[in-house]
């Protein structure tokens, strides 16, 4: 890969200098500086999930600045997370790394397969805290989508008006995905992320896909697409995100053992991805297994 400061004027020419250098200065923290890779601790599981089943497994990360500051000791490259926990962050902690405030946010007190995230913070706000960028979920294919999606366009535009970047969650969902499986199908996975790209994201989240696919329509396109391998199904996704020009990063998903996530950092690596963005599979660990773990996920990033 060019130099990070390369790729992003060669491929972000349409941002302002503003929104290239907090590009810029992300992918030039911590310990992935200058690799053009990136890992990013993002904690809104407390507010998507609840804190019980969010901490209880690591008690100290009930505590805002338990994450905050293994993400600073660690050195991942920024930290994300609901406005509480940047508030937090940033009192206490400014300056010290890339800050991503987490705009809108679902929770699941009520259960639906077509949720319709709620707006709990602004620009301003990301603004007011020293934030590199805003971070905001979308899920194409609900039947809110269409309301989500404005949401989205109305908060990059004034996101890169104030010279902020945009790192949008795209994670498909809907009536019509009646099994999970489909939610992480090859086609669903890199469909989400180019609506994403299209959209106007600066760094794209998504979860690492498996190899159905979801759509009879798009079976025949599939026939020769290489989907055996996660390593495939990544360059796949990377390639749907315009060819590469945008940065495109990959959730750890649920809570699993070390050696399985050590394999998926392979795979995305291997397959072009540009980094993870990984929470409870480190915030749900004891904080020396979860340094352990994280410093092994960045020695394979590296390579």
């Amino acid at each position: 890969m060019s130099t990070v400061r390369e790729f992003i004027r060669e491929n972000y020419t349409h941002r302002s200098p503003g929104v290239r250098a907090k590009l810029v200065d992300m992918l030039n923290t911590g310990e992935l500086a200058g690799t053009g890779k990136m890992v990013i601790l993002p904690v809104d599981q407390g507010f998507e999930h609840g804190p019980g089943r969010s901490f209880q497994p690591n008690p100290p990360g009930y505590d805002p600045l338990y994450h905050v500051e293994f993400a600073i000791e660690a050195g991942t490259n920024a930290f994300a997370a609901p406005l509480g926990f940047i508030e937090e962050a940033a009192d206490a902690y400014p300056g010290e790394i890339p800050l991503i405030l987490k705009i809108n946010n679902n929770n699941s007190l009520y259960s639906t397969n077509n949720p319709l995230p709620a707006l709990t913070s602004s620009v301003q706000d990301a603004l007011d805290m020293g934030c590199h960028a805003i971070g905001f979920t979308i899920y194409p294919g609900t039947s809110a989508r269409n309301e989500n999606f404005w949401q989205l366009r109305e908060a990059i535009r004034e996101a890169h008006d104030a010279g902020l970047a945009a790192v949008v969650w795209s994670y498909p969902r809907g009536e019509d995905m009646k099994e999970k499986t489909n939610e992480t199908a090859l086609d669903t996975v890199a469909y989400g992320a180019h609506i994403a790209a299209e959209m106007g994201a600066d760094i794209i989240k998504v979860k690492p896909p498996n190899e159905t696919i979801f759509l009879p329509a798009a079976e025949k396109a599939y026939e020769n697409v290489p989907k055996d391998t996660l390593k495939d199904r990544i360059a796949h996704v990377i390639q749907s995100t315009f060819e590469g020009k945008r940065i495109t990063i990959f959730s750890g998903g649920s809570a699993k053992d070390t050696e399985s996530v050590l394999e998926d950092i392979r795979q995305i690596n291997a397959g072009g991805g540009f980094g993870s963005i990984m929470g409870r599979n480190l915030f749900q660990r004891p904080k020396d297994e979860a340094m352990d773990l994280i410093n092994k996920i960045f020695e394979i990033y590296k390579s």
